[in-house]
């Protein structure tokens, strides 16, 4: 995966596209499972501000990875500058708030609206937590330390659907969205900053 290269021009309706094929997939598979992907989703204004505040303990993670230069760390900043940056750089913001809202929104009703509840229903909640974001963390596997890093992220996910005891899938879809959104402005500056201290050629 990580010697997978995004056409720039493209990277924008492709990456919109493959996210919003995760919902359909989710459906089919919540079909399978007997499950439905919508069952725990409900609006709930409490929802959205513990996810805007659960949002801050991720992003000043990638904040703090920023500034660590050991390889494993190095090498995930070296993958998403040579695939993801290139595809980031030239949009707007609002196009990023568009792909991130709709990856938070197909990524949570696929793996903690269908993969964890149908995992939970067979083997229990702590299989059903570690297994499906395992699951979660080999989808991500752009470098082995991201995989591991998208595992404990998805944990942090999963856990935040339960807080308060009420299971609401609005809560890891808010906070997975707006680090998605996050992570892509800072990982476009930075780019754009690389960019103008580039030599000319």
């Amino acid at each position: 995966m990580a010697n997978y290269q995004i056409k720039p021009d493209e990277f924008f309706k492709k990456a919109c596209s493959f996210e919003a094929a995760l919902i359909l997939v989710a459906i089919i598979l919540g079909w399978i499972a007997g499950i439905d992907p919508f069952a725990y989703l409900h609006f709930s204004e409490s929802a959205i501000a513990y996810g805007v505040i659960g949002t801050a303990p991720l992003f000043l993670l990638y904040l703090s990875m920023e500034q660590i230069q050991a390889e494993p760390v190095a090498k995930i900043r070296k993958v998403l500058f040579e695939t993801l940056a290139p595809g980031l750089y030239r949009y707007h913001w609002t196009d990023l708030l568009v792909l991130a809202s709709i990856a938070g929104l197909s990524e949570e009703l696929l793996f903690r609206g269908v993969i964890q509840p149908w995992i939970e229903s067979s083997w229990g909640m702590t299989a059903g937590l570690v297994v499906s974001n395992i699951i979660f963390g080999l989808a991500h596997a752009v470098t082995p330390l991201y995989a591991v890093l998208a595992t404990l992220t998805g944990m942090y996910l999963s856990l935040a659907m339960d807080y308060g005891g009420d299971r609401n899938l609005l809560l890891p879809i808010v906070i997975h969205g707006l680090y998605d959104f996050l992570a892509f402005i800072a990982l476009m500056h930075a780019y754009r900053a690389s960019r103008l201290t580039e030599p000319k050629k």
